[in-house]
């Protein structure tokens, strides 16, 4: 069976999990550990409980390129006027309602161009960025002062999906960004911008990392493959496409495995200083990061991580 194999053997590579409403990424991680009976499993990039959508897992080996994961990202988010909340979505304890039934489509599109580009973003204070060695969140749930400071991000694109008027409004929004955006932030601040207040009141991320929803697995058909003896992980090299690479020969392929550094072929002299670089043998196998770097007057390349 699968599960015996993969106790004695484990899985190296990825798994595009579609992240289910209610849990976190540390349960599906959790999860995922006990599904494929092995204990080197984490995750590139947190969801929060109340969010959906494409959570990467990496698995074994591909735990060591999680930092070089491609850092966009893509949601579709429901935002609702006229609430606000404590957490800046519908998990949060409701601090004002206000009827917002005048506030119209036209209105809001107006008010999406200051939400895109590079912007400034006071992230939620319920969050787990760290301020002074402790998270924010354990700071607001103690009932402590919460000064949150203002970070750059940069998000891609905005752009309406759909539009439901009433007393509370909702417009759903097509958001795509860089790492490190709150869209609980993007929610309350363009209820600011409105007049009205706003929360969000659903989150699904559809695209992290270069991996879409449309791909993404469940948990419950994870375990179907699992027990079917069907489960096959994404190759290690899979969220990387956006990382030049470099083949290398036999010779020079068993050399650079044990740490040397190697002259970088004439025809490689173009790739960027110091930008890492995928690895691959004669075999098209691939063998870890490198980069190219500038020392002693010669273009060389040095290992950064060897998969092995």
């Amino acid at each position: 069976m699968l599960f015996c194999a993969i106790a004695s053997f484990p899985v190296d590579g990825f798994l595009n999990l579609n992240k289910p409403f209610g849990l976190t990424s540390h349960d599906c991680v959790a999860k995922v550990r006990r599904l494929l009976h092995q204990k080197k499993v984490g995750h590139g990039g947190t969801l929060d409980p109340a969010a959906t959508g494409v959570l990467p897992i990496a698995l074994g080996k591909a735990t060591r390129l999680l930092q070089y994961l491609p850092h966009t990202k893509a949601y579709r988010a429901t935002v609702r006027f006229g609430v606000t909340t404590t957490t800046d979505d519908l998990e949060g304890e409701v601090l004002q309602e206000q009827a917002a039934s005048d506030l119209t489509l036209g209105a809001i599109q107006e008010l999406l161009p200051q939400f895109q580009g590079t912007i400034a973003q006071i992230p939620p204070a319920f969050s787990a960025i760290q301020v002074q060695g402790k998270r924010l969140y354990e700071r607001a749930r103690a009932g402590e002062p919460v000064e949150v400071p203002a970070r750059t991000v940069e998000i891609f694109s905005i752009a309406v999906l759909d539009w439901r008027p009433g007393e509370c409004p909702e417009v759903d929004l097509a958001i795509a960004c860089g790492s490190g955006t709150y869209i609980r932030a993007i929610a309350r601040d363009l209820g600011k911008a409105a007049g009205t207040g706003a929360t969000l009141a659903a989150l699904c991320r559809t695209e992290s990392s270069g991996f879409t929803l449309d791909t993404s697995l469940t948990l419950e058909e994870l375990e179907s493959q699992i027990q079917a003896e069907s489960f096959h992980p994404l190759p290690l090299d899979t969220p990387l496409t956006s990382l030049p690479s470099v083949n290398l020969s036999f010779s020079d392929s068993q050399k650079w495995l044990k740490g040397q550094r190697l002259f970088l072929p004439p025809t490689e002299l173009t790739l960027p200083i110091g930008a890492p670089l995928r690895i691959y043998d004669s075999s098209q196998k691939l063998l870890g990061i490198g980069k190219h770097i500038y020392a002693r007057g010669a273009s060389l390349l040095t290992p950064a991580l060897v998969l092995g």
